[in-house]
């Protein structure tokens, strides 16, 4: 069995959710231009994540849940978690984004993955502190993937991985198999092979033997 590890902003979920975030605070072109620098290697994701954070600083914590609800899974992406669980393959979602972002998502759709490795935006006194804290913010995806293959006793030759941005590149060069999902430019050289939807997604899962083929 495989352990297929997924990003989240730009891969399973077409929602950033830094820019649902600042759109309750106003301001969320300062925030969508620091992640495109950073999907664009301009910068390093702490850096960015550190800059975009504390733009937030102060934003109450219901409107942070309400940009949390906005959140969802591309078209399919459920569909396509659900087949990978049942056919006995271990399930991660490695992200540079938010638990509870995630977890929203998943949530509502009545989905659930075996690991989600994310970060989270600090609370005191009801609002954002302005900070951010998580695994994936100075370290990278290939050592989370590493850690999760010793974890669930899986090789990395028998991994793959799915993403889109320059924070995914760590983890798609180690991975067994590396999938672009719409990936950016400097991203694509990178990738076995490059996706634009999940079915097409799953008929890859298919070719390479992890699905079975739907009748």
């Amino acid at each position: 069995m495989a352990l297929v590890a997924f990003d989240f902003d730009g891969t399973l979920s077409d929602s950033e959710m830094m820019v649902l975030l600042g759109e309750q605070y106003g301001v969320a072109d300062e925030i969508e231009d620091i992640t495109t620098r950073a999907m664009r290697g301009e910068l390093s994701y702490a850096e960015s994540l550190y800059e975009r954070a504390k733009l937030l600083e102060g934003l109450p914590e219901p409107e942070a849940q309400a940009a949390y609800e906005q959140v969802y899974l591309r078209p399919g992406a459920a569909d396509l978690v659900e087949r990978l669980n049942e056919a006995g393959h271990t399930t991660a979602i490695l992200t540079g984004g938010f638990t509870p972002g995630v977890e929203a998502a998943l949530a509502r759709e009545n989905v659930a993955v075996d690991t989600i490795v994310a970060n989270e935006l600090p609370v005191a006194d009801g609002h954002l502190t302005g900070d951010a804290d998580g695994p994936l913010i100075e370290g990278t995806k290939d050592e989370a993937l590493e850690a999760l293959c010793v974890e669930k006793n899986v090789d990395l030759t028998e991994t793959v991985a799915v993403g889109d941005g320059a924070n995914d590149l760590p983890m798609l060069k180690v991975a067994g198999q590396s999938i672009g999902f719409l990936p950016k430019p400097a991203v694509r050289p990178h990738c076995d092979v490059v996706v634009a939807t999940m079915d097409r997604l799953a008929r890859v899962f298919e070719e390479d033997g992890l699905l079975d083929a739907e009748r």
